[in-house]
């Protein structure tokens, strides 16, 4: 093997500075973004503004270090916060420290099952009524940035001269994320733009809401800090609810970040080591003051379509953000909320789905109302929810079509046995169609049902099969069971006294699992 050239190796090394420079700028951009979006989830959860900030620091630099996909941002997410309002409402924020500990054992144990691997259970149609709906909150996340707090506590859009100017400073940053990168790469776009347009209202001084009218974010490191909450069943029952439905929320909102991220970069992720990450994450944001957290999908395409590929962006975003809080709170605060709003609208774009208009009347009716359903539901209810309901309405969906493709074709043997051959599998969906496919009363002495293009999925099924074979054997004649797979055996041997008989054992109902040479065609 020759070695590299000096002028190979210098290339190596401008390449390798290049991509590290990427990565940093990357984490710059995701850092400025993180900044609002953690002030209002702290706001929607009810908490002071630090605690959405560390939880953005502390969730993202562990699982940016230990997570199953790189590139991909976690912090503070208001999929969460929304649950956290009630109990923090009713108990305080202590309460809610004990809850977000809890919150990442239970995760913790779900990595260690490896749960997450039940994430490809997530149909397509699902996952486009996802990112179709998440797209949508983002929009209309964005729209209280146009409007105006009147004393008595209601909101209006805001006067025409500040609109015009707010529309001008969005449309500008939005320009420059779109078309910047046709002309360098240097720096990612949404950087340039958060930057350009900031300098433009700093020069101009744009009378305009900036990062430090929501809130000061200065402050401190996080301090290690042990829930201030009573060590009793009573405190389990209140926080146990709470820390579940929030594990559940965090750990799909992760996967399907994890999966979306990995269709982007064209790779692969672990599921349940990022259940892990995020469990190891949230057990130690208890401690330190944050509200919890879960992967990001609008900070993650950011990062994406920055050029972040690697742990070290993810990395570099915490970092930032924690150098905003300590030291850089006054330049930060300076930032006006135009130019984030902007970056956020971009990425609005880039998640939105655009193809899945185009499957209108291309794809079947079934799929397009789920991609539909989880779109709305995601809007006007949750993410958790939408996705449940999702996979639940495909399942349905799917369990009634496979109820009506079994079906048996009919012939008589040289024996004058009656085969009947099924098709299909032979689930609780659709026994009532195989039952309807005997006729017993009609039928030869020496019945065969034959299943070798058939299978024995559930309970249900050796139900079925209980009730036919009963059917024949009080009609006088022998039933036959053949080709069953080694599974379907399996499982009737097992069932035992779950059906009123059992198939294989009891003697009068004459059942054969192999084809003998009795009944073969050629004898």
């Amino acid at each position: 093997m020759s070695a590299k050239t000096p002028t190979g190796a210098r290339f190596e090394v401008l390449k390798d500075f290049g991509r590290m420079k990427t990565e940093i700028l990357s984490g710059l951009t995701v850092a400025l973004a993180l900044v609002p979006e953690a002030v209002a989830f702290a706001f929607v959860a009810g908490v002071h503004p630090l605690v959405g900030l560390y939880a953005a620091f502390i969730v993202g630099i562990i699982t940016a270090i230990f997570g199953g996909r790189p590139g991909m941002i976690s912090g503070a997410t208001g999929a969460l916060a929304v649950v956290m309002v009630a109990l923090v409402a009713q108990h305080g924020v202590e309460y809610l420290f004990a809850t977000v500990v809890l919150m990442g054992i239970i995760q913790l144990i779900a990595g260690a099952m490896h749960w997450g691997k039940f994430i490809r259970m997530v149909p397509h149609p699902v996952m486009l009524g996802f990112v179709n709906g998440l797209a949508i909150v983002i929009f209309l996340a964005q729209m209280g940035q146009f409007k105006t707090k009147l004393p008595d506590g209601t909101y209006e859009w805001l006067a025409n001269g500040p609109m015009l100017i707010m529309v001008f400073l969005v449309l500008l940053t939005m320009a420059i994320v779109h078309f910047l990168p046709k002309f360098t790469r240097a720096i990612p776009a949404p950087l340039a733009g958060i930057a350009f347009v900031t300098a433009i209202v700093i020069f101009f001084d744009f009378d305009v809401s900036r990062v430090g009218d929501m809130a000061s974010i200065k402050g401190n490191l996080p301090i290690f800090h042990i829930p201030m909450v009573d060590l009793t069943l009573d405190t389990l029952w209140i926080i146990l609810p709470y820390a579940v439905i929030l594990a559940a929320i965090g750990l799909i909102e992760s996967l399907l970040t994890l999966n979306l991220v990995a269709e982007m970069t064209e790779t692969h992720g672990g599921a349940s080591k990022e259940c892990m990450a995020q469990g190891a994450a949230n057990v130690v944001t208890g401690f330190f003051g944050g509200m919890g957290g879960c992967a990001m999908i609008g900070q993650s395409i950011i990062n994406v379509k920055s050029g972040g590929r690697t742990r070290v962006a993810g990395i570099a975003a915490s970092l930032f953000l924690l150098g905003f809080i300590l030291w850089a709170s006054s330049l930060i605060e300076m930032i006006p909320l135009a130019a984030l709003v902007g970056v956020m609208f971009m990425v609005v774009v880039g998640t939105f789905a655009w193809n899945s208009l185009q499957l209108i009347g291309k794809i079947p009716r079934s799929d397009l109302f789920v991609i539909v359903l989880v779109t709305a539901v995601t809007v006007y209810q949750d993410l958790a929810i939408a996705v449940i309901v999702g996979v639940i309405v495909s399942a349905l969906v799917y369990a009634w079509q496979s109820s009506t493709k079994i079906h048996a074709a009919t012939r008589i043997n040289r024996k004058g046995s009656k085969i009947y051959e099924l098709e299909g599998p032979l689930f609780f969906g659709s026994i009532e169609s195989f039952m309807a496919t005997f006729t017993p009363k009609d039928d030869p002495a020496d019945v065969i049902i034959d299943f070798n293009n058939s299978r024995v999925v559930d309970h249900s099924a050796l139900e079925a099969i209980d009730k036919i074979a009963d059917k024949y054997t009080k009609a006088g004649k022998r039933l036959h069971l053949l080709h069953l797979s080694a599974d379907c055996q399996h499982l009737l041997e097992k069932a035992g006294s779950l059906v009123e008989m059992s198939l294989i054992e009891d003697p009068h109902y004459g059942v054969a699992v192999d084809y003998d040479s009795h009944y073969h065609e050629d004898d």
